[in-house]
């Protein structure tokens, strides 16, 4: 059986004068082997659903809670891989920090975390299946813009 994961794509609206706002992904650099980025997520609990995992595991490691989130309708993105020969499935949910200025506080499973635009990210997160949902999660806000914008005109 697969292990699985559950996470957030967390990320914060920058507002600017000119335009809707500059978007920014949270990453979380681990405090254990190759240091690799990664946004906040963790392994089921026996007896726990996928959502609370995720509001759990973004709690845990970022001081993230369920008051500091806007879980956005309408994106889901599931990745499975090969862990250490084992398979894993992760499931992302796309969150919109409350207040962009909301200070992140890590645990001891992370040492470091960026507010990073979408290349930056995706150059970070150096797994192409994590670029690719983070690619799929600019899209899906880019849509939902355009589609407020038609919505004022």
């Amino acid at each position: 059986m697969a292990l699985r994961a559950c996470g957030f794509l967390v990320f914060r609206r920058l507002a600017q004068p000119t335009s809707p706002g500059v978007i920014e992904y949270l990453l979380l650099q681990t405090s254990y082997g190759q240091h690799h980025w990664t946004p906040p997520k963790g392994h089921v609990d026996p007896g726990e659903d996928d959502l609370t995992t995720a509001l759990r595991e973004t709690q845990e490691e970022a001081g993230l809670g369920a008051e500091h989130l806007q879980v956005l309708d309408g994106f889901l993105q599931e990745l499975h891989y090969t862990v250490k020969g084992r398979p894993k499935d992760v499931l992302y949910w796309l969150a919109e920090l409350r207040d962009p200025k909301t200070e992140v506080t890590l645990s001891a499973e992370h040492q470091d975390y960026r507010w990073a635009r979408l290349e930056e990210a995706c150059s970070l997160a150096q797994y192409k299946d994590l670029q690719d949902t983070l690619r799929a999660a600019q899209r899906h806000l880019d849509s939902q813009q355009e589609k407020n914008g038609q919505g004022l005109s």
